[in-house]
């Protein structure tokens, strides 16, 4: 069975950092590209940053960039993602996800394209 398992999510004061987790489990880690996109409250949900567990290139939307950074273990089949500098727009619930790299290359990181999804991880930042 294909699982994406997430963790590492909670309650931070502005300015703190978090760092989630996405295990993944039943389907070839190499062949996906995977991430995390993020909704809050009344808002649409967002593509926040990926990795190509091919080649290593990352993506990371203009909210993310200088203040995120996701990496991958293989060996783990894990990929996490690093959240420094928070603010209280970080607020939401983050989805890691899982999009096969064929359509990764043509398509980039597009939420209805993913193959797999994890629970959801809420992430609070206070001011």
């Amino acid at each position: 069975e294909e699982q994406l398992v997430e963790s590492g999510g909670g309650l931070v004061q502005a300015g703190g950092s978090l760092r989630l987790s996405c295990a993944a489990s039943g389907f070839t880690f190499d062949d996906y590209a995977i991430g995390w996109f993020r909704q809050a409250p009344g808002k649409e949900r967002e593509g926040v940053s990926c990795i190509s567990n091919s080649d290593g290139s990352t993506y990371y939307a203009d909210s993310a960039k200088g203040r995120f950074t996701i990496s991958s273990d293989n060996a783990k089949n894990t990929v996490y993602l690093q959240m420094n500098s928070l603010k209280p727009e970080d607020t939401a619930v983050y989805y890691c996800a899982a999009v096969h790299l064929y359509i990764f290359s043509r398509r980039g990181w597009v939420d209805n394209d993913c193959d797999y999804w994890g629970q959801g991880t809420q992430v609070t930042v206070s001011s």
